[in-house]
């Protein structure tokens, strides 16, 4: 078995070593029925661009709401995806190919989730990606265009205990959540010359307060569980949709893998680093990050927020209680991030209105 972690210490950049490990999906063709959980750290992006970006003609996507193994031991997922066997290893004649190709769900937090809501595509195409852009002297989501004057933020990077640099916007009406984000900041750090950004959107309620989404419904927890009681683990809570970035790594290239016709299919919120070369940064200098987040889905009501938080720690609950609060990191000082016309620092997401239109 492979000590993953060992040969990132010895290969930190990507080469022949990492590269033999990307999925080669234009050379799958053979019918696929893909899976996704927001809640994965492996089922979430790899699952989605696999159905994306994949060869195969016959290929079905469906994100499920709850945790996976919770998904996986529902007997109607179970007789579902004995359907799809059925049909193309067996080849029994069953309808299989009506199946919408893609049903995705959307996390409700304090609400119900929307679950296996049937599109033809994905991201389906009622979604606008709308560009929002950082006002750090309000910390608030700016749309439509920047503000005249110039505003910072700085954090300390260094410490689990920071909270990092919080920007939000209030929807005025009901609004969905659907796919890919990506963060553009401009930021810089006085004490050292490279930084670990992570970031993450939450979902705040109406009085503000940040939610969580349980990711096993509580009625299928052991009775006389309360929500209190219930670990602050991954497998049973998701944050939101998250991204990560190192400064140094921050080249942006057309991803090789990808056909011109797959390229066309790509996201405006889509960005690809190659990971191959460090560029570090003199200390106190401005530079543009791309920071791509994982694909999302929530669901906020009218007079509820959503909230980009950049942070200089791991913004995801950890795995296991063993990993709490034990990543670390190149991050010395304080993080500043930068706003305004000179420095329009946004972040692009991917919204739609009441399905319907209603």
């Amino acid at each position: 078995m492979e000590d993953a972690g060992a040969m990132v210490r010895k290969y930190p950049l990507v080469n022949g070593y990492w590269e033999d490990k990307h999925a080669k999906l234009k050379q799958i063709n053979v019918p696929i029925y893909a899976l996704a959980s927001f809640s994965s750290g492996l089922h979430t992006e790899g699952s989605i661009r696999g159905f994306l970006f994949s060869a195969s003609t016959e290929k079905w996507l469906r994100i499920h709401h709850t945790q996976e193994w919770h998904d996986l031991y529902q007997q109607w997922q179970n007789d579902d995806l004995q359907k799809f066997f059925d049909k193309y290893l067996r080849g029994i004649d069953n309808g299989w190919e009506a199946t919408p190709r893609v049903r995705h769900s959307l996390l409700g937090y304090n609400c119900a989730s929307v679950a296996n809501r049937p599109e033809t595509t994905y991201p389906p195409p009622n979604v606008e990606h709308t560009t929002f852009f950082l006002d750090c002297e309000h910390s608030t989501l700016r749309p439509n265009k920047p503000s005249e004057s110039a505003s910072a933020i700085a954090y300390v990077s260094d410490s689990w205990d920071a909270d990092g640099a919080h920007f939000a916007y209030k929807f005025d009406t009901y609004t969905e959540l659907i796919g890919f984000s990506k963060a553009k900041l401009y930021m810089s750090c006085a004490d050292t010359d490279d930084m670990d950004v992570y970031i993450v959107l939450r979902k705040l309620d109406k009085d503000g307060r940040a939610l969580l989404h349980m990711n096993i419904p509580m009625e299928s927890l052991p009775a006389g569980i309360a929500e209190d009681d219930v670990p602050d683990l991954n497998i049973f809570k998701y944050v939101g949709p998250n991204g990560r970035l190192r400064a140094s790594h921050r080249a942006i290239e057309l991803d090789p893998e990808l056909s011109a016709e797959q390229v066309s299919l790509l996201s405006p919120a889509d960005v690809w680093h190659p990971h191959t070369s460090e560029d570090k940064i003199p200390p106190g200098q401005i530079v543009c990050l791309e920071i791509p987040l994982w694909p999302g889905g929530i669901v906020f009501q009218a007079g509820e927020s959503i909230r980009l938080e950049v942070k200089g720690h791991e913004v995801t609950l950890p795995e296991f209680p063993d990993l709490y609060r034990v990543p670390e990191n190149l991050n010395r000082g304080h993080h500043v991030v930068h706003a305004g016309a000179d420095h329009p620092s946004s972040i692009v997401l991917p919204l739609a209105p009441a399905h319907g239109g209603s």
